[in-house]
């Protein structure tokens, strides 16, 4: 049997996807090209929420495109507020801080979710005119939350700042509405939820952010926003492109859109749901409250006593699934399953098998059936409810 592969990203890549990306090479700067970049941006918007406005798509890995949003929104000495949840929103923090700018963190314990009004009332406890800006992460797969975006978006716009959204592992996974939300700047990556081989960074510019845009004094020539625009509106990127990893992304937005978008992400809510019935029914605790858990990835606390490493190595060697760890001050002390992109609610089933043999090989577990078993009446009930 396949390794199954359950990381939150690089992810799954479907056959379809792996053979658009063997395709023969063509002129990047002739028509054939053109007729792609705007097939892709035409499939791309609805994921967005776009209302029109179309999509940078540099090659990239989802932390250039991070970068991007700073270099492109923000000068020197400017001050921003970085909301961190875990990892990539320190990650997010420290890319504005090697751009020079002063950065403050509002943080909250590790499988928590910041709120909107904890974020207001620290933006209006520092009094209007300090901040600039705020960088928020969407989906933060280092814990597994999921940030309440609109509502957040609602309060940064209503105290008149910026708002650059790490989008990274969400796009495709759950439902973005760019537009409507009223965000600035959000970026992701092809090898997430967008079930394409890395490589490919997705820029959203607002309307209304091109003004910052033009403001903006940070060092800025092959994230610079103005030049991808200008070869956009000719059909072509400013530098040449991963024509391969434009086809697979064709590719895979054909298949999103054929499931329909409105399924996928209730496949994703299910996948969640059934993941995270099995894990208890094991025995073993999530780090996040159902009421901020991701629905693309779940984080596992280990056994007390015990290093998630160990469980990890053992899915692996023994099952052939492959999860990941914890990182930062997480390391050892969780694993982390990922629901998304091309991951089905049957792989949850599996990894939810070979994770009780594991336990009971462990003896961690006394029913190794459990959390299959447990996964497989979410699955059900859900399919009765629709929900």
């Amino acid at each position: 049997m396949d390794e199954l592969l359950l990381i939150p990203g690089p992810t799954q890549v479907p056959p379809q996807v792996r053979e658009a990306t063997a395709r023969q090479m063509i002129n990047h700067r002739g028509p054939r090209f053109t007729a792609l970049y705007q097939e892709v941006q035409q499939d791309l918007r609805p994921l967005f929420g776009s209302g029109g406005e179309d999509i940078l798509i540099f090659p990239s890995s989802g932390t250039g495109v991070m970068e991007s949003a700073v270099a492109n929104l923000f000068s020197p000495g400017d001050r921003v507020l970085a909301t961190v949840m875990g990892e990539f929103g320190e990650r997010f923090a420290a890319i504005a801080e090697a751009y020079g700018l002063q950065v403050d963190r509002l943080r909250v314990p590790a499988g928590a979710a910041l709120t909107a009004e904890e974020i207001a009332g620290h933006l209006d406890r520092e009094g209007p005119g300090r901040y600039r800006g705020v960088l928020v992460t969407h989906n933060e797969t280092s814990t597994g939350v999921l940030l309440d975006l609109p509502a957040v978006a609602r309060a940064v716009k209503e105290r008149g700042l910026l708002l650059a959204v790490d989008a990274v592992s969400s796009v495709g996974g759950v439902e973005v509405r760019c537009a409507d939300w009223g965000v600035d700047v959000l970026v992701t990556a092809s090898q997430k939820a967008l079930m394409t081989p890395p490589g490919l960074g997705l820029v959203y510019v607002a309307p209304a952010a091109w003004e910052a845009v033009e403001r903006a004094r940070l060092p800025r020539y092959y994230w610079d926003y103005r030049r991808a625009r200008q070869a956009q509106a000719k059909g072509q990127t400013p530098y040449t492109p991963a024509v391969s990893l434009w086809y697979g992304l064709r590719a895979a937005l054909a298949a999103l859109h054929r499931e329909g978008l409105a399924q996928v992400f209730l496949r994703h809510r299910r996948m969640a749901g059934a993941f995270r019935a099995g894990a208890r029914a094991l025995g073993l605790e999530l780090l996040a409250d159902d009421e901020v858990a991701s629905p693309l990835v779940t984080a596992v606390r280990a056994p007390a006593g015990r290093d998630a490493g160990e469980i990890i190595r053992a899915l692996r060697e023994d099952e052939g699934v492959v999860v990941a760890g914890g990182q930062g001050e997480l390391k050892g002390r969780i694993f982390r399953v990922a629901h998304m992109g091309a991951a089905t609610p049957e792989q949850m089933v599996r990894a939810l098998a070979a994770l009780g043999r594991v336990l009971r090989r462990l003896g961690l577990a006394d029913d190794p059936e459990a959390g299959a078993e447990a996964a497989r009446r979410v699955l059900e009930e859900a399919a009765v409810s629709g929900r």
